[in-house]
């Protein structure tokens, strides 16, 4: 087993705090655990704080053009001091006019998860992230809850077999479609060795914070919700590009930031746009084969990237806008934001303000993370999630106790801090949720 690299340190603080590092602490339907782990978080963040400052010191060693230095960053909510740091870093390299750190925001790779950063002719690799196009769709139907309620348990079994979940899956079915036959899309992306991978992993929705979500409305309507994105596609493009750009794989690294009109900016370009098609196709189809299970036809439907870049206009000024874990939220745009298994989920719509305009208009993806996936594991148990689950009468197929909800945030608080860019149309109540089965780690995600 590999070492944990935070132990030692966090060995020591238990000492500084009078304790014994080795006493176990005993914890319900787990094995116990040593004192040691419970200051593990604070050793993790001790160490991401020397590694931004570090990163702060080389960032600053390289020159940017006075007209992008100290650019603004709006925040929103309250956020840990590496998140923070970690962004400003981001906003120290490239033409960056203008980021923002939305309230669901927590540290990724190279920029944070919720950060939104505004580049004048430039790209960031690193910003859109490994899972080009991740992103979530929802889909209303005409059929009552009443009229499936005591079927649930059936329709979700079946959900469970028809779509693929997990790592490096394949889709039982072929699916068709025109993305395809594209040819000049994959050879001005220098994807088309990929092409017959692609083939066979579109509609599969892999693993982790990726899902299928049956879900009921105020009226009492069925809506289905997914959550995942380009899945191997886009995770190549990223490795591909990131290394012709020079850039490096990590918490904090330099972000990869490129010209849009040099040779690796434009092929990069046209290799996030083809994901993002391919990301909006396969999301397209898990729905429409999870509606053929469920019966009924769709009455309204929402869809979109949190994981991408966007051509936009802000100030006049001709941009691209790089959202990483961030929902676009513009006057009358909806979106559909899930919160944690179990938590109600939400369709937004943008709004014109002041707020919104600071926020690039740009808004939540989700609840948003307090806990990593290590720690999660070490923090709760498996008891603890399920009694969640039961008290919110959601069915749950799959999942770990890395997604447990005790790990997220709360949706509405988060929501909150947004209550002046963004307004909540729809709550949906979860009533049934599939995800990939404990112990799966997809490296097809950002």
């Amino acid at each position: 087993m590999r070492a944990d690299p935070y132990k030692d340190r966090a060995r020591e603080l238990a000492v500084e705090a009078g304790l014994d590092p080795d006493a176990r602490i005993e914890r319900p339907g787990q094995r116990s655990m040593p004192l040691w782990c419970t200051f593990r978080d604070a050793a993790r963040k001790e160490q991401l704080a020397r590694e931004a400052e570090a990163l702060a010191d080389t960032v600053a060693s390289r020159p940017q053009d006075a007209q992008y230095q100290n650019s603004p960053l709006k925040v929103f909510g309250t956020h840990e001091d590496a998140t923070i740091a970690q962004m400003r870093n981001c906003m120290a390299v490239g033409n960056a006019v203008a980021g923002v750190i939305c309230a669901d925001g927590h540290l990724g790779y190279a920029q944070p998860v919720g950060g939104v950063i505004a580049y004048e002719k430039q790209i960031s690799i690193s910003g859109v992230g490994f899972d080009i196009g991740c992103g979530n769709m929802a889909v209303r139907l005409d059929t009552p809850f009443s009229a499936i309620e005591d079927k649930v348990g059936a329709i979700i079994k079946d959900v469970s077999k028809v779509i693929s979940f997990g790592v490096g899956r394949k889709n039982a079915e072929r699916v068709e479609h025109e993305l395809f036959d594209d040819a000049d899309a994959w050879r001005e992306s220098d994807m088309d060795a990929y092409r017959q991978k692609a083939v066979g992993q579109l509609g599969t929705v892999g693993s982790g914070n990726h899902y299928v979500d049956l879900m009921r409305d105020e009226d009492g309507f069925v809506w289905i919700g997914v959550h995942f994105g380009s899945r191997g596609l886009g995770h190549t493009s990223a490795t591909r590009y990131l290394k012709a750009a020079g850039g490096k794989d990590g918490m904090n690294v330099p972000p990869a930031v490129v010209d849009e009109d040099s040779e690796v900016g434009q092929r990069y370009i046209a290799a996030m746009q083809l994901a993002g098609r391919y990301a909006y196709a396969g999301r397209e189809w898990v729905v429409e084969r999870v509606r053929q299970i469920i019966g009924g036809a769709v009455t309204d439907s929402v869809h979109n990237h949190h994981n991408y870049a966007w051509r936009e206009t802000h100030d006049g000024r001709d941009l691209w806008v790089v959202r990483k874990g961030a929902t676009p939220a513009f006057p009358g745009q909806r979106g559909f934001v899930g919160g944690s298994m179990g938590d109600d989920a939400v369709i937004i719509e943008g709004v014109e303000s002041e707020e919104a305009k600071a926020s690039l208009y740009s808004t939540v993806h989700g609840a948003g993370r307090m806990f990593g996936r290590r720690e999660a594991k070490r923090r709760f148990t498996r008891d603890e999630m399920d009694a969640w689950l039961q008290s919110r009468g959601v069915t749950l197929i799959g999942a770990d106790l890395d997604e447990s909800p005790m790990a997220y945030r709360r949706l509405p608080e988060v929501l909150a801090e947004h209550a002046g860019s963004v307004k909540v149309v729809h709550t949906l109540r979860p009533f049934a949720v599939v995800m990939a089965g404990e112990g799966e780690f997809d490296p097809f995600k950002d």
